[in-house]
């Protein structure tokens, strides 16, 4: 996978240890005006868990979101382009990818600034990081045993 600096929201960026509800995470990327993000070629979104997340009962869920301020809009008026699924702290190991996306080039128009949300649920995460960023070439690989004796 080939990474760009200026594609990347998080790089091993800490969550946000507030109480439940949604926050604004890393940097964002301004597009000017060229918003027809992975129009031609898939453009990927991945985001995966640099450091184990510790929360008792807490769940986190991401989104990658667009809004017209750079400061993305926590109120629920930025453009939500995906959301992955909820997860407790215990399920998200270091290594883990939370999400490899291809961005719609469809449906809700991509305003200005591109970031990730975090919201969190139920119980505040005292620590964990992830890593969230945009490429052109994501590829997932993975060993498996080969089930002989």
């Amino acid at each position: 996978m080939i990474l760009d600096e200026r594609l990347e929201f998080c790089d091993a960026t800490a969550l946000n240890t507030g109480a439940a509800g949604v926050y604004l995470l890393g940097d964002q990327i301004d597009l000017t005006l060229a918003r027809d993000v992975g129009s031609g070629e898939p453009v990927w979104c991945v985001i995966t868990v640099d450091t184990l997340p510790v929360s008792a009962t807490g769940t986190a869920s991401f989104s990658l979101v667009s809004d017209a301020q750079a400061a993305i809009a926590v109120d629920g008026s930025a453009t939500v382009h995906f959301t992955t699924s909820a997860r407790l702290a215990a399920n998200m190991a270091a290594g883990t990818v939370l999400a490899a996306v291809a961005l719609p080039i469809e449906g809700a128009v991509y305003e200005r600034y591109l970031g990730i949300l975090q919201t969190t649920a139920i119980a505040a995460f005292s620590a964990g990081k992830i890593n969230a960023l945009l490429t052109h070439d994501f590829a997932k690989w993975k060993a498996y045993a080969d089930a002989t004796n």
